[in-house]
């Protein structure tokens, strides 16, 4: 489109006394990062909203192109296990650069867009009173101007792509050219009419494989005239157009049109009807298993609600799920009105600004649950504009999940742990080859890297010996914890898994020091190393936490099933023969227990201080000495390469040890570094470079840390709390003995209203000092707190 948009008054610019829960702008997204996005952690979408030429890309989070990592194994290295372990111990720092099987480093199969839905006007007209907002508690993205109304939202509740148009005339195609997109792709479009408009189809298979997948658009026109205009159609005095549109992934043979020839039209998408001649039916061709285009049309037209208006009764079947599931909790920072009716892209060159930080909260927990079903968000959530996926656009293990998912159990999204568990759950046999192949022992060992499909270590390289860490599985598994404890149910499913990690720990956990402590060696603590050592090294501070809190969780979920409890006690015993943390000559927690590994303290990653954050290993009240320790290892900690997740890690380990200066400092870091398009999705580094979810979806996490936090047993109020946030209510969270809790302070008292849902006795925590506290189930508390 040419010139500027006309600015419209509306609903997001209202002045508000509330938090705004949805974010707007007064011009078209001109670069797909800056597109509002959709999902249902299926389905994704990234809405431009430009009414002159509209574009929806649409993602799924089944959509990664094969590059060999589909047919990666780990490698068989558990017969050399015993020599490495003796060359470490030995003294022989570089032993396990060796440990390897001579391959190259290969990437997990990196996420992809699927397609754009381009909706072109037929007359471009400069838009006159324009705007494009999200609504948060809908899901719907929406642009309007004189003449034009787009609304989409994904479906939580039919799993599809709905997309309203008030524009008279279109033309609308299903477009596979995004940035990135293989040359050689091979792809195949099909268009038809049917009674209600027409439908639209694109099949793509991948270079050099038979896997591929395909989207299938539902044209519902209501009024006017519909035409085909190969590939796409053309809509002309329409009152009103509905697209309900669907990825498949598949394997087996696709329509393909390749460069260098015409299209090939696959047998089972429906005769493509010219507008001004008979149908003319596709070639014959091989027959392929998945999908029948005409079935999935079908199944898109069964959706449609008997009533005057479709689009509403599809609305009103996923606002049922998406916004109850967001409504569960919220923050109010007290913001000055006129910065809450701001656009986004206005609001975030405010850093300083406590609008700037409730909308981004919003933000947060509406990305969070729009990446989160089949999987958990991946290290770009569900969207991407294009095929080159930073890191190929993963599930980063070794941080990045556990961080993105951090605030799901208090913030009250079991849809995000149930997605995560999803994640492990269907890759729980892989984990039992790595063990084997690798380190020759029963149980688990997870990867650092997946990409959803396999979970197996086969990422891995000098530089990052990724198969070494052996500490994933009982990282991974910790927000699973988390949500039992927060609903007090043990999830038989998760009772499983750590089992299993407790059986690796008893084969792995042969090696003893002259104290009779037991050694993790090999130990990683990603992605560092000590500064006189190789990267495959002895005791990581992580693996020891992590060996402990598995071993001993284990016990406890063992126990409560009344399985075997000679094997409980064997876990229980086995952890009590781990060693404990090391604090180094400079008084902080070394990042390696083992004597003479020195520390390398600028480094992203904060690995170290697990016992910390996110476990309760670690705590100012429990064990001062090592809460001491750790925040020494947090000052000493650089920031290295400027990564939001790192920064974020930070102010997490933060707010646990109570430290409200270096929250604030590092939230600031984030704020003031160019981290946030105008979508409100986030970049990986400052000026907004490389789009990365970390950022977005883990800053909800540290709002709820430095205001709430819980164990099974203690409630913490206002631990961390910066002084430019002295007024605010933070409403609905959910606490670990299982309570819900509405906070409210000010610069001179505080109020929490506990509503417990278990009879329990707590330890109450604030800035006085610490108190017991008697929990009924179903009796409200009010807790006065005159000062914190």
């Amino acid at each position: 489109m040419t010139g500027r948009a006309q600015a419209v008054t509306g609903p997001a610019q209202a002045i508000t006394d509330g938090p705004v829960h949805g974010t707007w702008e007064p011009e078209p997204a001109a670069r797909w990062e800056d597109a509002f996005l959709g999902g249902n952690g299926h389905h994704g979408t990234l809405v431009f909203g430009d009414p002159n030429d509209e574009r929806v890309i649409v993602t799924h989070h089944t959509l990664v192109r094969p590059n060999g990592g589909e047919r990666a194994r780990p490698p068989q290295l558990a017969a050399e296990l015993p020599a490495l372990q003796d060359r470490l111990l030995a003294g022989e720092s570089t032993a396990a650069e060796t440990f390897t099987d001579g391959r190259d480093l290969q990437w997990v199969q990196p996420f992809h867009p699927a397609f754009q839905i381009r909706l072109r006007a037929m007359r471009p007209a400069e838009p006159r009173r324009y705007r494009r907002s999200v609504d948060f508690t809908t899901g719907v993205a929406t642009a309007e101007c004189e003449g034009f109304g787009s609304r989409v939202f994904v479906s939580r509740a039919d799993d599809v792509i709905v997309h309203h148009l008030s524009a008279p005339d279109l033309d609308i195609a299903l477009d596979h050219r995004l940035p990135g997109a293989p040359h050689d792709l091979a792809v195949g479009h099909g268009a038809v009419l049917t009674p209600e408009g027409a439908l639209l189809t694109l099949r793509a298979r991948y270079p050099g494989s038979d896997r591929g997948y395909t989207g299938v658009t539902l044209v519902v026109v209501t009024g006017g005239r519909t035409s085909l205009t190969p590939p796409g159609l053309r809509v002309t005095g329409a009152k009103s157009v509905l697209l309900l549109t669907r990825v498949l992934r598949h394997t087996g043979g696709a329509a393909v049109h390749r460069p260098d020839g015409p299209a090939v039209h696959h047998p089972d998408v429906p005769a493509v009807r010219h507008a001004d001649g008979p149908a003319a039916r596709p070639p014959d061709g091989p027959a392929a298993p998945e999908p029948d285009a005409l079935a999935h049309a079908r199944a898109l037209g069964d959706l449609l609600p008997d009533d005057e208006d479709p689009y509403a009764g599809l609305l009103a079947r996923h606002t049922a799920l998406h916004r109850t599931a967001y409504e569960r909790v919220a923050l109010d920072l007290n913001a000055d009105p006129a910065e809450r009716a701001l656009p986004g892209s206005e609001l975030l060159e405010r850093p300083d600004s406590p609008a700037l930080l409730e909308r981004l909260f919003a933000a947060g927990r509406y990305h969070l649950l729009s990446a989160s079903g089949m999987l958990p968000p991946r290290l770009v959530g569900l969207w991407t504009g294009d095929w080159n996926t930073a890191w190929s656009g993963a599930f980063t293990n070794d941080a990045n999940l556990n961080l993105q998912t951090a605030s799901a159990a208090a913030a009250a999204l079991p849809e995000v742990t149930e997605a995560h568990a999803s994640l492990i759950q269907r890759q729980l046999a892989d984990w039992s080859e790595n063990a084997r192949a690798v380190f020759g022992a029963r149980g688990v060992v997870a990867p650092a890297h997946t990409d959803g499909e396999s979970g197996l270590t086969y990422h891995f390289s000098r530089e990052y010996p990724l198969h070494l860490w052996t500490a994933g599985a009982d990282w991974l598994l910790k927000p699973l914890v988390n949500h039992d404890e927060t609903r007090g149910e043990r999830d038989p499913r998760t009772a499983h898994a750590l089992a299993q990690v407790a059986l690796f720990y008893e084969d792995f956990l042969t090696r003893t020091d002259e104290d009779g402590h037991l050694i993790v060696v090999p130990s990683y603590s990603p992605e560092n190393r000590p500064a006189n050592a190789s990267w495959g090294a002895i005791n990581a501070a992580m693996d020891l936490s992590a060996a402990r809190h598995a071993l001993l969780t284990a016990a406890d979920y063992h126990l409560e099933h009344q399985e075997h409890p000679e094997q409980a006690d064997r876990w229980r015993a086995l952890a009590d023969r781990l060693p404990p943390h090391r604090i180094n000559a400079d008084g902080a927690l070394a990042e390696w227990a083992w004597p003479g590994l020195d520390d390398t303290y600028d480094h992203r990653h904060l690995s170290h201080l697990y016992g910390v954050w996110p476990l309760d290993e670690i705590t100012p009240y429990d064990t001062p000495d090592l809460a001491a320790a750790a925040h020494r290892a947090l000052e000493l900690r650089g920031a290295e390469n400027d990564s939001a997740h790192g920064h974020l890690h930070h102010a997490l380990v933060a707010a646990r040890l109570r430290d409200g200066g270096r929250v604030a400092h590092a939230l600031g870091q984030v704020l003031k570094g160019d981290f946030f398009h105008a979508s409100l999705m986030s970049a990986h580094y400052p000026n907004r470079d490389v789009y990365n979810a970390d950022a977005a979806h883990t800053l909800p996490a540290v709002l709820v840390e430095m205001l709430v936090q819980s164990t099974p047993d203690r409630l913490v109020l206002l631990p961390a709390l910066p002084a430019a946030y002295p007024k605010g209510e933070l409403r609905g969270i959910r606490t670990r003995f299982g309570a819900e809790i509405d906070l409210t302070w000010s610069p001179h008292e505080a109020t929490a209203v506990v509503r417990p849902t278990r009879t329990h006795r707590i330890e109450l925590r604030t800035s006085s000092g610490a108190e017991p506290l008697n929990l009924v189930a179903g009796e409200e508390r009010v807790l006065a707190l005159g000062t914190w």
